[in-house]
């Protein structure tokens, strides 16, 4: 019994050292992932420059579109046959990312950078509107994986650094370290713990200040100049959560519906589509192309005019879902932003009709913005903190939440499944069950109020086979579990898993609320 216990207290201490080794070990994650997110934009923004002016030049000389197609095709057999040699780098790279956290996928680090750094800023060169976030992610995850292989014993070790890797990709992609902890947070693990905390901030953080120190201190969209939405007009932002609530949902139906139309081509020639579907794409409306950053910065500024903008959003979206559909390596995150913001300046310029000033007009394309990314993705916190980061400003706080929690409302009531947990669904069915990681060691699991173990004995919970409760914080104090001790609302268990089952999801069942 003596044994038991001080064996017990051994692996609370060394928990509580895990906590802050993470975090040190989280510093080099962060290091090493936001210098590689910081090639990977350099790439794509050359890329998508370098596409700019070539189907500008194409415009003056259309002689050339032939042999410029050709060069299509060739590229579009090169990337077809890239993520065939490595599929968990198709796509997004987000939904990957949640399979190796969640349900332990497995990922190949080197073939993941290898595949996307080729293929992504190979497709930059053609146009496609794709963004760098969602790669960013993934290129983040993997960068952390190959530090955890070398630094980590644990199994659930280079789960937290794997984590806090996306959080540092999103943080380098965005300039928006508070933003990256929070998706780690809502959307990759989606529980709170503070190892994982620890570990996505200091990844975060580190990989921010690798970015700034390339790209300088300026957002990736600057809306500093944007003014402050007076209360009266905050009557404005029902419709317009409804609408930008519509139009995120909009997007993900379309998506996937391109994602299953290009299933029935051969796979070798499904990029090969895409790229040549840009050429028209490129050709008229070159504020199209890419992830839409210089299209966002259109529509804030509303002009155009409505007839403009209506088609701009129309081709938008659907060139994103040519361009997503086909498996080439590349993002959603931005599309997504550009969709909401032109949603958000359409109806901006309507309501101008009845009453509104046009000086509001950007307030209510940036509210959009959030309201399509939280519809689409269902992680309002995310959307929220990423507009007012982007912003430089808190000042629009309150109507960018009232917008995106709004949308998100819509998106429930329309029974919108999550963008990133559809196409992970998908890519598990396509490929098949991937071989689980180790699942073995100390992990942190929250109680939430609601949940099935919350307000029950440790002695009447049924827990996972293989599952061991060893330590339960209730705010700053630490307990040691007995078979009498009640679990509250709010506490934190500490688990020591064999590792023979998914314990982490049978946990989080059990401990999460319905």
């Amino acid at each position: 019994m003596k044994e038991s216990k001080t064996r017990i207290y051994q692996l609370l201490s060394s928990f509580n050292q895990l906590k802050w080794n993470i975090a040190g070990k989280g510093i080099l994650a962060g290091f090493v992932a936001g210098l590689l997110v910081v090639l990977y934009r350099l790439g794509i923004e050359y890329g998508t420059d370098a596409a700019t002016k070539v189907f500008a030049f194409l415009r003056v000389y259309p002689v050339l579109i032939l042999p410029w197609a050709a060069a299509a095709v060739m590229a579009g057999l090169t990337i077809a046959w890239l993520v065939k040699l490595e599929p968990m780098a198709t796509g997004s790279g987000i939904p990957q990312v949640e399979g190796v956290v969640l349900f332990g996928l497995k990922m190949k680090w080197y073939m993941i950078l290898f595949v996307r750094f080729t293929a992504g800023i190979l497709s930059s060169f053609f146009g496609l509107s794709l963004g760098p976030e969602g790669p960013s992610i993934q290129i983040g995850a993997a960068g952390s994986q190959a530090v955890a292989k070398r630094m980590s014993k644990s199994g659930i070790e280079k789960n937290y650094l794997i984590t806090g890797g996306a959080a540092a990709g999103l943080s380098a992609a965005f300039n928006a370290p508070l933003s990256g902890v929070m998706f780690a947070l809502e959307e990759v693990h989606r529980s709170f713990s503070p190892v994982i905390l620890l570990s996505a901030t200091a990844a975060s953080l580190t990989a921010d200040f690798v970015s700034k120190y390339f790209f300088g201190l300026k957002p990736v969209l600057d809306f500093t100049s944007v003014l402050q939405l007076p209360l009266p007009l905050y009557l404005w932002l029902l419709p317009l959560g409804v609408l930008s609530g519509l139009a995120g949902s909009l997007m993900n139906k379309v998506l996937l519906g391109f994602q299953t139309l290009y299933s029935r081509l051969p796979g070798f020639s499904r990029p090969t589509v895409a790229l040549l579907l840009a050429l028209p794409c490129g050709i008229f409306l070159p504020l199209t192309l890419g992830s839409g950053q210089n299209l966002i910065k259109f529509a804030e500024s509303a002009r155009g005019g409505i007839l403009m903008l209506l088609v701009l959003l129309a081709v938008k979206l659907l060139f994103t879902s040519t361009s997503f559909g086909s498996g080439v390596p590349g993002g959603i995150f931005m599309p997504i932003l550009a969709v909401g913001t032109l949603t958000g300046s359409i109806f901006g310029i309507v309501a101008t009709h009845v009453g509104l000033p046009s000086q509001y007009i950007p307030d209510f394309a940036v509210c959009a913005m959030a309201g399509a990314l939280s519809s689409s993705v269902k992680a309002p916190l995310t959307s929220i903190l990423l507009t007012a980061e982007m912003s430089g400003s808190l000042i629009h706080m309150l109507p960018v939440a009232a917008c995106a929690f709004l949308s998100l409302l819509v998106s429930d009531l329309l029974k919108v499944e999550p963008i990133y947990e559809a196409l992970l669904e998908r890519f598990v069915q396509k490929n098949g069950k991937l071989p689980a990681q180790e699942r073995g060691g100390l992990m942190e699991i929250p109680v939430e109020l609601g949940s099935e173990a919350a307000g029950n004995r440790i002695s009447e919970i049924q827990w996972p086979k293989g599952s061991l409760v060893v330590g339960l914080r209730r705010g700053a104090k630490e307990l040691v579990p007995r078979g009498s001790t009640q679990v509250m609302p709010g506490d934190y268990l500490v688990i020591l898993s064999s590792g023979e089952e998914d314990i982490r999801g049978k946990m989080a069942s059990l401990c999460h609320a319905n």
